[in-house]
Parts: C-alpha cells; structure tokens; sequence
C-alpha cells in the first residue's frame, strides 16, 4: 500500500503504508481459527524502543483476541535466573510462542539465552533452522510484493548485521539478487552505496544514509528506529522523535519508494511474527 507524493518536500518517492499492510495480514489472520495458547514475552530492563515494540506487539495480539503475557525483569537480574524463567516457559503447556525482546543489558549472554528456547515456541526465529520466517524476512517480502520488486538481476546493500534484521535478511537475499553487498553501521562503501537498486537498513542510528549517498530510484527499507531529540522543550525537556536510519527528507527526494519511520516496517513485523505464532500453534 502507498501513500500519495509529499507536495510538502517535493520529493518523487512513493512513501510504503506500511500499517495498510500489516492491516491485510491481520485481517488474513482473523479468519483463522485463534490459538488458544498465550504469546509471552520477556523483557528485560527499560529501552525505550523495545518497550513501544512490546506495547506495538500486545496491541496486535489484543486485536486478534490472543492473550499477552508480558513478564518484566530487573536490568540487574542474574543471568541464572533469567535462564530458570526461560525453561518454565519452555515447559508450560499454556504458552504456545516466547518473545526473548532483545537487545538484552550487558551481562547477560544473548546468545546462551536464545540457544534455551524452544524451537516449537521460537517466534522471531532466533535460532538456526527454525519452523518459521524471521520476522524481518516476512516484513521484506511483503513490501517487495506490494510494490512488485523484483530481486532478480538487483544490486542490494544490506546495513547491520543484527540477529533479527541484518543476518537473516542478508541469509534470505543472497541467492535471488545479482550483487548482494552488507555493510557495518560504521562502515560503508558509497560507490557500492549509491549504485544499489535496493537499500535495506537496521541500525537504529538516526539519518545514518542521506539522499546524497544513494542513487535516483532507489527502493528504501528501513528498519532502523531509534529516538533522537526533537526542537521543542517541554518541562521535562526536550520531546523525543522516532527516526529511521534513513534520512528521510533528502532521501525521498531521490527515492523511488521509501518506507517512513514510525509507520513503515515496524507494523509489518509485529503482523509477521503474529503470523509466525499462528504456524507454530496449529
């Protein structure tokens, strides 16, 4: 689903809906019988984007009727028993997907948490040969067939290397374009940059690509989020804005299709793992 021009910037890409899209899905979903087992969830500390992720993911879930369980834990909670919590999950009949919300504190071993999780419950498939899409593959294939990208014959850079956006993605893309190019976030050849057909980003380093690094026609996805100050003070301070990885001003001027920040690829995610958690229930 797209949205018209934006007069306002003059820009020439069409900007990627993607709450229309994660409304499809959902609504594909509400026809399905509903799995009566719960979705939890494990959070751990208070970043502020994992907990409007979680509040994003419980308000899907709500829609659809599933109960959420969201379990909080202490930044400052002991690897151990982080791991006890996990099991008991594992082994509760009750619950039919687990969400580990990463990143997770300094501390605590990601990867000796996610390697206890159930395959069968294991909903942002975290580990290797899981049941299901990771999100983030599900989330790209989507858009790409909403605008009706083919990969074939593409020149594509991917930026990060994250377990749930970057990997995957990049694993998923490399057999089905021409050139496949994956770049740090500290790190990226412009050459490569501005001759890619497709730019896929999730950092979460605020207007990290500008306009000017990329080529006219470009398809944008970003899947990058972070807060970064905004101009107007409050008592509290300064107010917080949602920003993408992706500049999005001067990027949409060059653009050919680009997805916003909020409102692009984060809905589509939360409809895709939803979706994962239905395969896995069945």
């Amino acid at each position: 689903m797209l949205t018209n021009q934006n007069t306002i910037t003059k820009n020439i890409a069409k900007i990627i809906d993607g709450r229309r899209i994660a409304e499809r899905i959902l609504n594909r979903l509400k026809k399905q019988p509903k799995p009566k087992k719960i979705l939890a969830a494990v959070l751990v500390g208070r970043n502020p984007a994992s907990i409007s992720f979680l509040k994003q993911k419980e308000k899907a879930a709500d829609s659809l009727g599933i109960q959420f369980q969201l379990y909080r834990f202490s930044s400052k909670i002991l690897e151990a028993a982080l791991k006890r919590k996990i099991n008991q999950l594992n082994r509760d009949a009750k619950i039919g997907g687990i969400i580990i919300q990463l990143p997770l504190p300094k501390g605590i071993n990601r990867d000796s948490i996610i390697a206890l999780l159930a395959k069968n419950k294991d909903v942002d498939a975290l580990k290797g040969a899981a049941l299901v899409l990771p999100p983030a593959v599900g989330a790209l294939d989507a858009i790409l067939k909403n605008i009706r990208f083919a990969l074939k014959g593409k020149r594509v850079v991917v930026i990060g290397r994250g377990l749930l956006v970057g990997k995957p993605i990049a694993i998923w893309l490399k057999n089905k374009v021409n050139r496949l190019d994956i770049f740090y976030s500290t790190f990226f050849d412009r050459q490569i940059l501005e001759q890619a057909d497709l730019i896929i980003s999730g950092v979460g380093v605020s207007g990290l690509v500008k306009g000017s690094q990329i080529k006219k026609g470009a398809v944008l996805v970003d899947f990058g989020y972070s807060f970064k100050r905004g101009p107007t003070r409050t008592k509290r301070g300064l107010t917080q804005k949602i920003a993408g990885d992706f500049d999005f001003e001067s990027c949409a001027k060059k653009a050919k299709y680009i997805t916003p920040v909020p409102g692009g690829t984060g809905p589509i995610l939360v409809a895709k793992l939803l979706d994962n958690f239905y395969r896995l229930t069945k």
